[in-house]
């Protein structure tokens, strides 16, 4: 089958298209999807330079990807509630970049939404929704949510203004029309940032969701009150690696698939009826996942990238 394989760690340079990997057998659990799309993350090329060893270590020969949308092409022992022919979309347990793949949680993908849209929504939508439950922000409060544009940021945007709140989303000023769109208030990157967020903010601000890292720790816990003062359940951050040493609770997914199956249904149902936009930045042949990556990495891509075998 086409796969992305990868034997050591290093640079884009080590991912290699092949086109006779062994096709994976599921097992109890697990079905076996035929891959329409897979998600490109952060995480895949953190992965392929070595750097989540700590969290998810890496057996080699290794595909990448952990977001996929396809078909039930094989079912293991013990699975209900999905037959042969289902579109779903989830998580790849075996690695997403390739023509099939294995995985165990997954959902019913809705008629109609397309698999670029799909796949866009696990990693994604699983995050916004669960880091806006962890700070507790509530209608008629006001959120500062860095890196607002990308695409974790523009589904997190929507959820909370959805919900009554405030956003201040601060972006690159080439996407302040954009965030404005989604119904944020946009303020720019850099020095004085603080103060910027300050003045859209004028009678403060009650949660703070990173989801850019770049040092803004610091600027989160003095808008919530100053060092030792701001209540720091309210930061979360799924960026700052240096959330520790700030005392900041960097947000990783939790057990709960029930939960997760909850909010992206609803997220699923949101797009179909244009209640949530998705950003969607290009689809590119499996073969390109490189390049894929590459772009990725630069940190400045527009929406969600694709992989299609």
């Amino acid at each position: 089958m086409e796969a992305i394989v990868f034997e050591e760690f290093g640079g884009p340079e080590v991912l290699r298209y092949e086109t006779g990997a062994e096709v994976p057998e599921p097992g109890p659990g697990e079905v076996r999807l035929r891959v329409a799309a897979a998600g490109v993350n952060p995480v895949d090329w953190k992965t392929r330079r070595g750097l989540m060893e700590a969290i998810y270590p890496t057996t080699f020969p290794a595909v990448p990807g952990i977001e996929v949308a396809g078909t039930v092409d094989a079912i293991g022992e013990g699975v209900t509630g999905l037959a042969v022919g289902d579109e779903v979309f989830g998580w790849a347990k075996s690695g997403g970049y390739a023509r099939y793949a294995l995985a165990t949680d997954v959902l019913p993908k809705p008629a109609g939404l397309s698999w670029e849209a799909a796949v866009g929504l696990p990693v994604a939508g699983e995050t916004a929704a669960r880091v806006l439950e962890q700070i507790g922000v509530r209608e008629g409060e006001t959120l500062f949510l860095h890196g607002a544009a990308g695409i974790v940021g523009t589904i997190a945007v929507q959820l909370a203004v959805a919900a009554g709140v405030t956003v201040v989303g601060s972006a690159s000023v080439s996407n302040h029309a954009y965030l404005r769109g989604l119904g944020a208030i946009p303020v720019e990157y850099g020095d004085g940032l603080a103060d910027r967020v300050r003045a859209a903010a004028p009678r403060g601000v009650d949660a703070v969701f990173d989801a850019a890292g770049h040092g803004v720790l610091p600027v989160a816990i003095g808008l919530l009150g100053g060092e030792g003062v701001a209540p720091k359940e309210r930061i979360a951050t799924i960026a700052a690696t240096d959330a520790a040493e700030h005392g900041i609770a960097f947000s990783v997914p939790g057990p709960d698939f029930d939960r997760v199956r909850a909010w992206l249904t609803a997220q699923a149902e949101g797009v179909l009826a244009g209640t949530l936009r998705l950003r969607h930045a290009d689809t590119l042949p499996l073969k390109e996942a490189a390049r894929a990556q590459e772009l990725s990495e630069t940190g400045h891509v527009r929406g969600k990238l694709v992989l299609v075998p």
